[in-house]
């Protein structure tokens, strides 16, 4: 999933997502390494792509791309040397935002999508909870490692242990891993998703 970001408030400007985040320069030609937000650098870093300062007014065309030991390392046109690429050290780039259709068509979502629906238990979850309890809201996407984990804010919070000083530890979120298998279906229109847990992985449902 590639970051949002909201650019000047614009009509006829498009939407803008976060790709990537230039770092050192790599040798002396021109090239740079840069820190990736998009799952989806082989299409962002393409050459002849067109990346865009955070303002969308400065255009970067991607001459060249390749992987070094599981980092990308880009050539934007007109970076010829060391002195060039290095100015660009610390430089957010982005990039226009997919088509929402061919999206949804490619089950495809940005967090701006998933932040705000609400998490019902699958009609064929394992775990035998009744179809459409309502375990919370979708609050945030957490980016990790592995894969990105959906941040919900439990509609009932659940009191896990008790503090040294004997207040109880009461637990009121809960990161669900954002994969087909824990959550099947994702409905934007009606403003839900379907969560299919594992036991133990969602405070105050079966398992814990």
């Amino acid at each position: 999933m590639t970051d949002q970001h909201t650019m000047q408030d614009d009509p006829q400007q498009p939407e803008l997502l976060r790709v990537c985040r230039i770092g050192r320069a790599q040798g002396m030609k021109g090239e740079v390494t840069v820190q990736i937000f998009t799952d989806e650098p082989e299409w962002r870093f393409e050459p002849g792509s067109v990346l865009y300062s955070e303002d969308g007014e400065t255009e970067y065309t991607v001459e060249s791309s390749r992987t070094f030991k599981n980092r990308w390392i880009i050539k934007l046109e007109g970076c010829d040397d060391r002195n060039a690429s290095e100015a660009l050290n610390g430089t957010m780039l982005y990039g226009e935002a997919d088509d929402p259709d061919d999206m949804l068509e490619a089950d495809e979502w940005y967090p701006k999508d998933l932040i705000g629906l609400e998490a019902r238990m699958d009609e064929e979850n394992a775990l035998g909870v009744e179809a459409g309890h309502v375990v919370g809201k979708v609050v945030d996407v957490i980016d990790s490692p592995a894969q990105s984990l959906l941040k919900i804010r439990l509609a009932e919070p659940v009191t896990v242990g008790t503090a040294k000083d004997g207040t109880p530890v009461v637990e009121k979120t809960a990161l669900v891993p954002f994969v087909d298998e824990i959550v099947p279906e994702i409905d934007l229109e009606e403003g839900y998703l379907t969560l299919d847990p594992p036991g133990g992985l969602i405070p105050g449902i079966p398992g814990m």
